[in-house]
């Protein structure tokens, strides 16, 4: 990718930090703003040489800051200390001591795309100038980002305050020429990467192992690469809902704009709007009750012609004698006597009926989340901060800072939400799921989505369980980390975010969740195919003109000698005229863009075959965000 993205600590967005992250993107940094970052390090140096006590600088850290640094040092005649002798002043010691004993994280490395993303945030927080980093380190922490060398950060070990500590440490080890690095693929000692991308280590000055460790960008990194999937998994659901919806033949009343302007969640209109623009031109929703037939398992005497001998399957209604229509006369003045794969209700159950609700509910979670992370992508977020050209300052204290901006529970409880929201969308996608597989609610279709004619096929039975089992393990981990602070560093730092571990998990959990919507898709796919195909083929039928063969399709149809067969007659004709006179069913433009697309790598599944290949195959695409309309 040759795009170059200018950082000035102020305008980076969750875009480009993806197209850093995730589609290689380099960056370059804004030159006047280095003018601040070089002002701010001239100014450090100079208070360093006037010998006033700096935190961080001239002292030790956390419940060490009561430790001021001497002049040399006293411990050289320490047993086993001549061979560790560092280079440099003590102060040069205290920061290359910060980074390499703080990279203490555990678990599997993080993927090279969070690595970059924390690479980034951390060079544009720098940029600010309150942090005392000299150029010349912002320019190589820089070069190592777009050279793509990529640390190895173990994902496990940030209490996310002071900052995230030791993740950040991972990354800057590094720029010393330590630690590990992934480089064109390869893990290798991270002198070896800096060696093969030709670049130098650096020996770092005053508060620049601070600067480089002391900051939220690990929970920022994950947080936002979660949302980054989550907003593509929000339209995805909408589509799933959308497809799930035609393949009901289901209602579009809910989803009405003037219903939702009653109750304007922001998020609620956006998911009705977006489920009302999938479904244009389909002719599958709102469709009459008395067109849709119910799925009959198919036999060697279904159909009369060669073309629907073809089908893998029989439709059938049944006829509703006059003497069970009392009290229901304006429906039946409305809608043919007979029932088939659609309910005589006015109503979708609420895992339909009510998913602009819930999934504009988790819209709402994910953009108060967006607002907090896009605040964060340009704060700076590391301690203390310097303030080189503060008015009327009197003493250090005054333009040297300690606060606390490296707490991280505004992200935090932000990633906690989300977090909560997560299993929400995941249960009523596999509600929709499990709604198609279940003859008792599905609406006529087949049980488990399958002929089953011999009773040896499990359909798509077990799909759902799979759906379950993912919905409860999100619902496990819902819990939200951000309330249980364990204190840290003797008790300095004695109330922690944890928003590391919160968004960590999130960017775990929306894995999940695509997997739920994929399974939501996969199973949506074949109950559109089967509900479409009973359409048509009703359709068909009745375009021939014989109201004895659709009349044979009704279950409970009278005997030609019985009283009411008269009647019968007449409205089963009047069935045939309905259906000979509407066009193809189909579901909305949109929606078959996606299921033609799931299609072309998925067959439609005649009768049980490996379905761990299907599974695959959808889910790849959902992560390679192949399915969603444009």
């Amino acid at each position: 990718m040759s795009e170059t993205i200018l950082l000035d600590g102020s305008h980076f967005t969750r875009a480009q930090l993806v197209a850093v992250a995730r589609h290689g993107a380099r960056v370059q940094l804004d030159g006047a703003q280095l003018k601040h970052v070089q002002r701010a390090a001239d100014f450090l140096a100079e208070k360093v040489n006037c010998g006033e006590p700096t935190y961080g600088v001239t002292t030790g850290f956390g419940s060490n800051a009561d430790k001021l640094l001497g002049a040399h040092r006293v411990r050289d005649e320490l047993p086993g200390s001549r061979e560790q002798v560092p280079q440099g002043t003590l102060m040069e010691e205290l920061q290359h001591n910060l980074i390499i004993t703080h990279a203490v994280c555990v678990g599997e490395p993080f993927a090279p795309d969070v690595v970059r993303a924390m690479l980034a945030i951390r060079i544009n927080t720098l940029l600010r100038g309150h942090s005392g980093i000299r150029v010349s380190t912002l320019e190589a922490l820089t070069a190592m980002l777009n050279a793509d060398v990529v640390p190895v950060v173990p994902a496990k070990g940030s209490v996310g305050a002071s900052g995230d500590l030791a993740p950040l440490s991972h990354l800057a080890i590094v720029l010393l020429g330590g630690g590990e690095a992934f480089y064109q693929g390869e893990r290798m000692p991270g002198a070896e990467a800096l060696k093969r991308a030709g670049l130098q280590p650096v020996r770092l000055s005053f508060k620049e192992g601070l600067a480089l460790n002391n900051g939220t960008a690990q929970m920022l990194a994950t947080g936002a690469l979660a949302l980054d999937t989550l907003e593509y998994l929000l339209d995805l659901a909408d589509t799933a809902a959308s497809m799930t919806l035609d393949a009901f033949a289901g209602r579009s009343g809910a989803l009405r704009p003037e219903v939702h302007a009653l109750r304007p969640h922001p998020g609620q209109v956006v998911a009705a709007a977006h489920v009302r623009e999938l479904l244009q031109g389909s002719t599958l929703v709102d469709i009459p009750y008395h067109l849709v037939p119910r799925f009959k398992s198919w036999s060697a005497e279904a159909w009369g012609t060669p073309e629907d001998q073809a089908l893998s399957f029989d439709i059938s209604w049944d006829w509703v004698p006059a003497n069970q229509r009392h009290g229901r006369e304006a429906f039946y003045a409305r809608f043919l006597p007979f029932k088939g794969g659609k309910k005589h209700q006015p109503q979708d159950a609420y895992c339909l009926r009510c998913m602009p609700q819930v999934h504009g509910a988790v819209r709402d979670a994910w953009a108060q989340a967006c607002r907090v992370f896009d605040i964060e992508l340009n704060a700076v977020t590391d301690n203390p901060l310097i303030f080189p050209d503060a008015e009327d300052a009197q003493f250090i204290e005054d333009q040297v800072i300690s606060a606390g901006h490296f707490h991280g529970m505004p992200l935090a409880l932000a990633m906690s939400y989300v977090k909560a929201a997560i299993p929400v969308l995941a249960s009523i996608s596999e509600r929709r799921l499990n709604k198609l597989v279940d003859p008792a609610n599905n609406d006529g279709l087949p049980a488990f989505l399958t002929g089953n004619e011999d009773g040896t096929d499990s359909g798509f039975m077990i799909v759902q369980y799979t759906a379950a089992a993912l919905v409860n393990d999100l619902a496990t981990r819902a819990h939200p980390a951000s309330v249980y602070s364990v204190p840290t560093s003797a008790n300095a730092e004695d109330h922690v975010s944890m928003g590391a571990n919160e968004a960590r998990h999130v960017l775990e959990m929306v894995d999940d969740l695509g997997h739920v919507l994929a399974l939501e898709l996969y199973t949506a796919a074949q109950a559109l195919d089967f509900r479409q195909e009973m359409l048509n083929a009703a359709r068909r039928l009745a375009a021939r003109g014989d109201w004895r063969a659709l009349a044979a399709k009704v279950a409970n149809a009278p005997r030609e000698d019985h009283p009411s067969y008269a009647q019968f007659v007449d409205e089963v004709q009047k069935l045939m005229a309905a259906l000979a006179h509407v066009g193809d069913f189909h579901a909305g433009v949109a929606v078959r863009k996606a299921h033609d697309g799931l299609r072309q790598q998925v067959g439609f599944m005649h009768r049980d075959r490996a379905m761990d290949g299907d599974v695959r195959v959808v889910c790849e695409l959902v992560r390679q965000r192949a399915l969603q309309p444009e």
